[in-house]
């Protein structure tokens, strides 16, 4: 009958067998349904036997087969074909791709099938067709298949109803960890990892032991993933906490060592890759980063494996190159690094969970439990169906000549049947043995053959019902079982397992650490060069130009630091920045740099004027304090701590008066001393403990009283227990310089006028360095405002006293000044 129309709605006709249904009900009632079937029936594995439905029924098909490891090759085409025509109607690809994942020995840990013809690579190759490659099953999956025939399992129709297919395998090895599985169904996936049979079956054996034993225990026995491809996984803590809920990232790498040739070159060798890993797909995104300069230092790449066991990539690296920057490279780039994401997700009676590793092997020994009762219940009732009969044989042997009797005045067959049953109380089954029976039962030796079978079954039985009546006996066969698995099937673990973890590849790890010269303008032009740009020149030469500087621009800062030094920039403000050398581009002697602006976020007007690397050992020491030293004198002490952290805009370091820069900043311990000297050649020693530490907002005390135009040029600090080994170096604006000892400037309290340390004249010019040298051999690299420099040792320029004005270091062309000195 036709609905009334509704006023927003068409009418709606029901005739027959057709019902309205709301289309979004519909939906999502047969989406439902297709998501439950994708998770239930293909995509995720049974926690009992570790399998999909499509494998299960593969191994199942190949038993049916004959195919057991013991028989011979057969066309994978023919197992393809009896799976999908028998128990699986899906497509022959899947099947034929599960089979062979099956028989690969880099995607499986214990493969289950034998394979023979070509089934695919580790380079991503793929398998040849089904009607080329020949399969059977291999010895351990005969492990899943045992006592399959014993009722052990609960067996269901096929999908068309023509035969019966195992609802699960009776699985005497826990295929779902030693193999692991990979899955995506609907709304969620599956990851586990494979393990090391070995290791498992002892955490199988320990738990059926101790069924209070906590995931903790167990990982003394299961040490983490075991990959067919081996590698090294990393850090104990994340493997704990991915076994505990069965969730989390555990970071795997393959193994890589650096190996020096006899030419002094050195070679990357790779040993082995992670799991799931293309390695030939590995070695085109090394060769691809090469080609982008992501990866410098790569001379040519080989691929010299032979076999999975013999994995071999060769990496020659160029001359100069630095390998753990290569390898470091490789790690952060490619997959030779790689996080196996663990989600241990299977279906326990149908239902998705998410486990432990606990909880994995509780479930498999249940399940085991249940095979081995119904195994023993299937034996039992065997046993006493044939103790039924030899019992029936007995009987009759004992009346043989009765029973021949009756059977020969019997007219026919059931007629006899009847006879006897009802004579001696047999049952049909003792009776229709004895009409069976040979006359060659009737000799002795049969006879007693008879008896002794019957005495050996009633044994048998006792053992058996002994068994069901006792979980401790059943227990034991469980534990016999797992312990021959474990002797039988048991190999060493492939992969690595490191205690620590791994950090993560950052640039700087991909940076070699090496000394490196920086330079930087009054212009604010700023660059890093290697030491060896500048050659080595006696005292007294002319130099080479570093830098390619604008008119009226000249270097102010010229310092040595490794390229993984913390830079603090210090500015004119008494504000501080900080950088990474290595951040800083490098640039050729002549070149000029680039501006200091593209990395730092200075103010308006404000400009650097002093560089302090600071090294991470003196970053990280709590006590290490910053000695700061401004141009009128000023000094101030702040714990390093202040600056362990500098944003890129910048912190307060000093309060400044009006007109006053900051000039030197340097890490100072407890015992150090303070050495300052002027442009006119005074200078000033004291102890760092005059100045008590303060906060990043103060404005520090009086270091040195200066007179007139005076203003401090130079500041260091002097350690005690190598005072004297030192020699404070000294140089002019005309190029004139000398070492004095360490020990003419004694000690005294800070603010005075301090004594002289060189005698300014005419010919020198003021002074515009003052830096304490080391006993070690040093070199000296000195710039002058025009962009001239030269190199010399520091023995080349002689110790003479405090009053002396030095000599010739560097000879300067005429209207050029001395900017700066580094020491190297």
């Amino acid at each position: 009958m036709p609905n009334k129309k509704d006023k927003n709605e068409e009418a709606i006709i029901t005739t027959g067998s057709v019902i309205p249904v709301e289309l979004s009900t519909e939906m999502k009632a047969s989406y439902i349904t297709y998501a439950m079937s994708v998770i239930v029936a293909r995509a995720l594995p049974d926690v009992r036997d570790g399998l999909k439905p499509v494998h299960r029924r593969i191994l199942f098909a190949m038993q049916q087969l004959g195919l057991t490891s013991s028989a011979r090759f057969r066309k994978s085409a023919l197992v393809v074909g009896d799976v999908l025509g028998k128990y699986h109607p899906h497509g022959d690809i899947a099947a034929y791709d599960a089979l062979t994942k099956l028989a690969q020995d880099f995607s499986t840990r214990y493969p289950l099938v034998l394979g023979q013809g070509n089934f695919g690579s580790i380079d991503g190759d793929p398998p040849a067709a089904m009607r080329y490659t020949e399969a059977k099953l291999a010895p351990i999956a005969g492990e899943l298949l045992r006592d399959l025939e014993k009722e052990t399992v609960d067996f269901v129709p096929n999908y068309d109803a023509t035969r019966t297919e195992p609802t699960v395998l009776p699985s005497a090895v826990p295929t779902l960890l030693f193999n692991g599985t990979l899955g995506i169904a609907v709304g969620m996936a599956t990851a586990i990892p494979p393990h090391n049979l070995r290791e498992v079956m002892q955490a199988l054996v320990h738990l059926a032991d101790n069924a209070d034993a906590t995931n903790e225990d167990l990982l003394e026995f299961v040490q983490g993933p075991d990959y067919p491809t081996g590698g090294i996984i990393f850090n104990k803590k994340d493997i704990a906490h991915a076994y505990s809920t069965g969730r989390g990232g555990v970071l795997a790498r393959g193994e890589a060592e650096i190996v020096e040739l006899k030419s002094g070159q050195s070679q990357i060798i790779i040993t082995s890759i992670p799991y799931k890993v293309n390695k030939a797909e590995l070695i085109i995104k090394i060769a691809d980063l090469v080609h982008d300069k992501k990866i410098e230092g790569v001379k040519d790449i080989r691929d010299e494996s032979t076999t999975l066991a013999d994995t071999r990539i060769a990496i020659d690296l160029k001359s100069g190159a630095y390998p753990q920057k290569v390898l470091n490279a490789i790690y952060k780039h490619t997959d030779l690094e790689t996080t196996f994401h663990f989600n241990m997700l299977a279906l326990v009676e149908g239902v998705p969970e998410t486990l432990s590793l606990k909880r994995i092997l509780e479930e498999f020994i249940a399940h085991r439990k249940v095979v081995v009762k119904r195994r023993t219940q299937f034996d039992l009732r065997k046993a006493q169906e044939r103790a039924h009969i030899l019992e029936g044989l007995k009987k009759a042997l004992d009346h043989i000549d009765e029973v021949i009797k009756i059977i020969k005045q019997s007219k026919d067959v059931p007629l006899a049947r009847e006879n006897l049953m009802k004579r001696f109380k047999f049952s049909e089954l003792q009776a229709n043995a004895i009409l069976e029976m040979k006359l060659s039962k009737l000799a002795g030796l049969e006879r007693k053959k008879i008896e002794d079978e019957l005495a050996a079954v009633l044994a048998l039985i006792d053992e058996l019902e002994g068994i069901l009546k006792s979980t401790a006996k059943m227990l034991a066969i469980i534990k016999k079982e797992f312990n021959e698995i474990m002797d039988k099937y048991g190999d060493d673990r492939r992969t690595k397992v490191v205690k620590g973890g791994v950090k993560e590849i950052s640039v700087e790890d991909m940076i070699p650490d090496e000394d490196s010269v920086l330079v930087l303008t009054r212009g604010g032009y700023i660059k890093r060069t290697r030491p060896d740009e500048y050659k080595r020149q006696k005292r007294g030469g002319v130099g080479v130009v570093d830098l390619d500087t604008k008119e009226e621009d000249f270097i102010t800062i010229l310092m040595a630091a490794s390229t993984h030094a913390d830079l603090l920039f210090f500015t004119d403000k008494g504000k501080v920045y900080q950088l990474k050398m290595y951040e800083i581009p490098e640039g050729k002697r002549a070149t000029r740099g680039k501006s200091i602006m593209n990395f730092l976020s200075l103010s308006e007007g404000e400009r650097v004027t002093s560089v302090l690397p600071l090294p991470k050992a003196v970053k990280e020491q709590h006590e290490m304090a910053l000695m700061m030293v401004t141009k009128s004198g000023v000094g101030k002490k702040v714990m390093a701590d202040s600056f362990r952290d500098v944003r890129r805009s910048g912190i307060i370091a000093m309060k400044l008066q009006k007109g006053d820069e900051l000039l030197s900043v340097m890490p100072v311990e407890k015992s150090d001393s303070v050495i300052l000297a002027s442009k006119n050649g005074q200078a000033i020693r004291f102890k760092e403990s005059d100045i008590r530490p303060m906060g990043r907002g103060a404005g520090g005390v009086r270091a040195m009283k200066l007179k007139g135009n005076d203003e401090i040029i130079g500041a260091d600090k002097v350690e005690k227990d190598k005072e004297g080994e030192l020699t404070f170096f000294t140089m002019s604006a005309n190029g004139l310089g000398k070492k004095t000892k360490i020990k003419e400037y004694k000690i005294q309290k800070r603010g005075g006028s301090g004594i002289k340390t060189a005698k300014i004249t005419p010919k020198t010019g003021a002074l515009v360095v003052g830096r304490i040298l080391p006993a070690d051999e040093v070199e000296l690299v000195a710039m002058s405002k025009q962009g001239q420099v030269i190199r010399v040792t520091a023995d080349e320029v002689p110790t003479s006293g405090r009053q002396t004005q030095g000599v010739r270091v560097m000879k300067l062309r005429p209207g050029d000044n001395l900017a700066s000195v580094e020491v190297l």
